[in-house]
């Protein structure tokens, strides 16, 4: 395969990985990576960095609609990305400390776990009996949007902040450290822990992870592990991949997405610790 065939192909695989990111608040980095290591055999440092970049362009190609659509919520975002901001910055600075096996099954296993809520609520279209907490009242996070498939505006309140908060520093943290945007985390902790709907966690998740990105992108720039052949063809596919699916969203039920993202987050896991103990699927 030359040159030219070789970056048409990542574009391609990098349009798909950008489309259901976006469905999912993933972010498309969990899927870029192993999409580079394992089916084109590119050094997992250079994969890191491509991912870090593209995981830039689905935030900037997503935000923009959901945004405009005002399912995101910006006060929520703006707040807890002082946590994944600092957590991104940590963990780019310690990304060549750290051995990268043990991450993978550490946050592999940490998935794993995670799915037992979101299963447990598989059905839910939205969190009922959401109590809002003294610290969501105070930064008025409660918000609303219309929901097109329901016909309706949806109004919903936020609860357990700081757990969230705590969360989404983890999230930052192996966002830096793996380059993966650690969308799942983010939707993790805004839909399990703070109870907020399932498009508003993906919407507002999509949004964050762009600047959790950005934060740990000059570290990477600097060490010289991003490389534009590679991250050209990346970071233009998972735009258009991102800029498909934000359209297909708002056509979908919440109940819908929660069950797209429960089985990804399940095969994103598994993958996640069989790379950690050297298995390559």
């Amino acid at each position: 395969m030359n040159l030219e065939e070789l970056m048409a192909t990542i574009f391609a695989g990098s349009v798909v990985a950008g489309l259901v990111g976006a469905l999912a608040g993933l972010g498309g980095g969990v899927l870029i990576v192993p999409l580079l290591t394992i089916g084109f055999g590119i050094d997992i440092h250079y994969a890191i960095g491509a991912s870090i970049v593209s995981v830039i362009g689905t935030s900037s190609g997503a935000a923009v609609a959901y945004v405009r659509d005002q399912m995101t919520n910006l006060r929520a975002g703006m707040f807890l990305e002082l946590a994944t901001t600092t957590g991104a910055i940590v963990g780019a600075l310690v990304a060549g400390l750290v051995h990268h096996a043990v991450l993978f099954i550490v946050f592999g296993l940490v998935l794993a776990i995670s799915v037992a809520p979101l299963i447990m609520r598989l059905g839910e279209e939205l969190p009922k009996g959401v109590k809002e907490g003294a610290l969501s009242q105070r930064l008025r996070l409660g918000s609303s949007y219309y929901d097109v498939v329901l016909g309706q505006t949806v109004n919903y309140k936020v609860t357990r902040v700081p757990l969230g908060f705590g969360m989404m520093w983890i999230a930052g943290l192996f966002s830096g450290l793996l380059g993966i945007g650690s969308g799942t985390f983010k939707v993790l902790a805004m839909d399990t822990a703070m109870r907020m709907p399932m498009k508003v966690s993906t919407t507002t998740s999509n949004f964050m992870i762009g600047v959790t990105a950005a934060a740990s992108a000059g570290i990477y720039f600097n060490r010289g592990e991003v490389n534009p052949l590679i991250a050209a063809p990346v970071a233009l596919g998972v735009l258009l991949g991102a800029a498909i699916g934000t359209r297909l969203l708002v056509r979908m039920h919440n109940v819908t997405v929660r069950k797209l993202f429960v089985p990804l987050l399940l095969i994103i896991a598994l993958e996640m610790i069989l790379r950690g103990f050297g298995v390559h699927t």
